[in-house]
C-alpha cells in the first residue's frame, strides 16, 4: 500500500485526473481526489516497475460485501507490461481477504477508455447498470464482477 499524499503518488494521480478531465465532461469525471483516496473505506494501492511508482489503484468500500475500483492508472510510458493487470488482481484479492463478494466500477465511453474496458472485460467484469449513486450518462459505463 502507498500514502496517496506522498509526492509520487500526487504525480501520478495528477496525471490520471488530467486524462479523465480531457476525455470526459466534467459531471462524468469520477475520479477521487488526493484527500478521498485518505478518506475511510478506502484502500489504496501503488505498483513499482523500474524502481519508480508505475501504477495507482483504489478499492472503496460501499457496503459491507460490495467495493467499487477506483483511480486505476497506469503512467502511458509503461503501458502493455502487464502492470494494470497485476495492480487489478491485487486489488480483487484484497476485496476478497475483506469478505467482499462483489466489485464494481465506472470507466469512461470514450475511446480513450477502450484500454480499461478491456481490461476489466477480459478479467471478468461485466456490464451492469449504475450503482452506488452513479446516475446512466452516455459518457459512463458500468461493470461488475462477482468474487469469492
Amino acid at each position: 500500500m502507498h500514502d496517496p499524499g506522498s509526492v509520487e503518488v500526487r504525480e501520478l494521480l495528477g496525471r490520471h485526473l488530467a486524462f479523465t478531465a480531457l476525455h470526459s465532461p466534467p459531471e462524468d469525471v469520477h475520479a477521487l481526489d488526493i484527500d478521498a483516496l485518505r478518506g475511510p473505506g478506502i484502500t489504496f494501492y501503488g505498483l513499482r516497475c523500474d524502481d519508480r511508482l508505475a501504477a495507482v489503484g483504489a478499492l472503496r468500500r460501499l457496503s459491507g460485501a460490495h467495493a467499487e475500483l477506483k483511480s486505476m492508472h497506469t503512467r502511458a510510458e509503461l503501458r502493455g507490461r502487464g502492470l494494470a493487470r497485476r495492480l487489478l488482481d491485487a486489488l480483487v484479492e484484497r476485496a476478497v481477504a475483506d469478505g467482499c463478494t462483489r466489485i464494481s466500477l465506472e470507466t469512461g465511453t470514450a475511446a480513450a477508455f477502450a484500454p480499461a474496458r478491456a481490461l476489466y472485460t477480459s478479467a471478468g467484469f461485466r456490464p451492469c447498470a449504475p450503482f452506488g449513486g452513479y446516475h446512466p450518462s452516455p459518457h459512463s459505463t458500468f461493470f461488475t464482477r462477482v468474487v469469492g
